[in-house]
């Protein structure tokens, strides 16, 4: 089996002073090196400020790295996460094309999308309203139905099946299980043992930027909620 994108030795900081020339530099990730192989779905765990949503924006090539190589043998790679490329001060159908343009597809492929997406939010004709009378739940929908409908070679989902009311919450899981069953390639970041157990094929496991383990998603689970609980005793 072929992967879809490889990391070589990958690190990433943040500035961290007030001013755009600033040097003052907080690592975030350190030295990252894995493969995400085709057709899998590959969990990323770690506690906050582990580095996990930065790693999947490196992945969509939001940000790029400051050191390392980042493969790519795919064209379009898509991160669901919230409000990624909306803006509130436009209406719901403009955030639909300005999300998908963000995530490398053309006007025409988002057109013939538009119904399906609108559709499946649920939100109606608020679609036609500006984001910023939105609901989190409202956003929530829409952000999950645009990446949905989309339909990269990589689906890269950061927390958003916890969002939103309980039926959107549901209805989330069920549809994204659907993608991690068929030969849909994800990888997910989450909180949620039981998902990661459920639908994982492989898990890598970061603390403070740096790779603790990765491997077979069972074991890798046991030995973090290990850490976890000896954390909390």
């Amino acid at each position: 089996m072929g992967n879809h994108l490889e990391l070589q030795d990958v690190s990433f900081s943040y500035r961290t002073g007030k001013t755009f020339l600033s040097k003052k530099k907080k690592k975030v990730l350190d030295s990252i090196s894995f493969q995400v192989n085709t057709g899998e779905t590959l969990g990323i765990i770690g506690r906050n400020g582990a580095g996990k949503s930065t790693l999947l924006r490196l992945l969509s090539d939001i940000i790029t790295p400051d050191e390392g190589v980042i493969i790519r043998n795919c064209k379009k790679v898509n991160l669901l996460s919230i409000e990624l490329g909306f803006s509130e001060q436009l209406s719901g159908i403009n955030n639909i094309i300005l999300s998908g343009l963000f995530n490398g597809f053309s006007k025409k492929e988002i057109s013939k999308r538009m119904d399906d997406i609108i559709e499946m939010s649920g939100i109606g004709d608020a679609v036609r309203n500006n984001l910023i009378t939105y609901s989190s739940g409202m956003r929530a929908r829409l952000g999950f139905s645009i990446a949905y409908h989309l339909e990269p070679e990589v689906l890269l989902i950061d927390e958003i099946l916890g969002v939103g009311d309980i039926d959107f919450q549901l209805k989330s899981e069920r549809l994204i299980k659907e993608k991690m069953n068929s030969n849909q390639t994800v990888v997910l970041v989450t909180h949620d043992p039981n998902l990661v157990r459920d639908v994982c094929d492989r898990v890598i496991w970061l603390e403070h930027g740096k790779i603790i383990k990765q491997g077979n998603t069972d074991e890798v689970m046991n030995a973090y909620l290990e850490y976890m609980l000896k954390g909390s005793s």
